[in-house]
């Protein structure tokens, strides 16, 4: 879905689709993004289907996905600060490798709560600024106001994630240093 929201928020006027419905059709996919990620993740939990590969492969989808979203928001009317965007670049571009790496020699990284807490925050930092796009298309709240709102909840996001991404590195600094002799 990472694709069809990037292209409908850059593009939705040359696919013939009012400022004033985009919000509701990413505010869709979004929710569905979220919804499927949640269910995925209680189904397999319920039916004891938990795999070492999913422990990898999950998160790493749930970060492209919010990650392409917020590389759009950096685009179009809202031009939110691309450093908001790279603080969770970083984050999960880190945590991602060690997991990947660990994997490699058989030791499965599962995500911390603390990485957990920081998805429902992502997300519900994109609901809430596609939320807003619905009374800015619609002339009722300001650009100025737009931008400032949803950077401060980005920004907010961004400090969460930070904090996630020294903890699992804190929590984890035994394994690393053994693991990679330093």
């Amino acid at each position: 879905m990472s694709p069809v929201f990037v292209i409908l928020y850059l593009f939705f006027d040359k696919w013939g689709i009012s400022g004033s419905i985009l919000p509701y059709l990413l505010l869709g996919i979004v929710a569905l993004c979220e919804l499927t990620d949640v269910f995925d993740g209680f189904l397999a939990r319920r039916r004891n289907q938990v795999t070492n590969l999913g422990k990898v492969l999950d998160p790493m989808a749930d970060s492209f996905f919010r990650l392409s979203v917020f590389f759009a928001f950096t685009q179009g009317d809202l031009q939110m600060p691309l450093m908001i965007v790279l603080i969770f670049f970083w984050r999960d571009a880190l945590v991602n490798t060690l997991r990947s790496l660990f994997a490699l020699k058989g030791i499965p990284l599962a995500a911390r709560t603390s990485g957990k807490i920081k998805a429902i925050v992502q997300g519900v930092t994109t609901l809430f600024i596609l939320i807003l796009m619905i009374p800015y298309s619609s002339g009722y709240l300001s650009l100025e106001a737009f931008q400032h709102m949803s950077w401060t909840a980005a920004g907010m996001a961004a400090a969460y994630t930070f904090y996630s991404g020294c903890e699992y590195l804190l929590v984890h600094r035994a394994l690393v240093k053994k693991a990679f002799k330093i």
